[in-house]
């Protein structure tokens, strides 16, 4: 005889939360609006060769150009996982997931044109006890 499993159904894995977390899901979903709505503007700044980014930048990989059609592509993808992220499809949350850390690479890569916003975050955010609370 093999003992009863602890594992919660869908259905009463649904009805234990009872909507609890809903809060943060929302903030999730609205954040990752933003970042997506700044990765657009970004993009089309970078392909456009806005006076916005330092000029003559050294790129590791490719150019200002390129990189600016992949932060297009990643905010507009962005966008489109926030959508699915309210509408509570498991799958958009972790292609959200997935895309929030291709963010960090891609942004990682576009120093060089915007220098002055990569010391703003690790001087803003980088701190030992915002490193610690994660």
């Amino acid at each position: 005889m093999m003992p009863p499993s602890t594992t919660p159904t869908v259905g009463e894995a649904r009805a234990h939360e009872g909507g609890h977390g809903y809060g943060l899901v929302l903030f999730a979903s609205i954040l990752l609006v933003v970042v997506g709505c700044f990765n657009v503007i970004y993009g089309i700044a970078a392909i456009a060769n806005s006076h916005v980014f330092v000029a003559n930048a050294h790129f590791v990989f490719a150019n200002q150009k390129t990189w600016g059609w992949i932060t297009l592509i990643i905010g507009i993808l962005q966008l489109l996982a926030a959508a699915g992220v309210l509408a509570g499809n498991q799958a958009a949350r972790w292609f959200a997931v997935a895309l929030v850390g291709l963010n960090a690479i891609d942004m990682m890569f576009f120093i060089p044109a915007q220098p002055f916003w990569a010391l703003y975050g690790l001087c803003a955010y980088g701190s030992r006890g915002n490193l610690e609370a994660a």
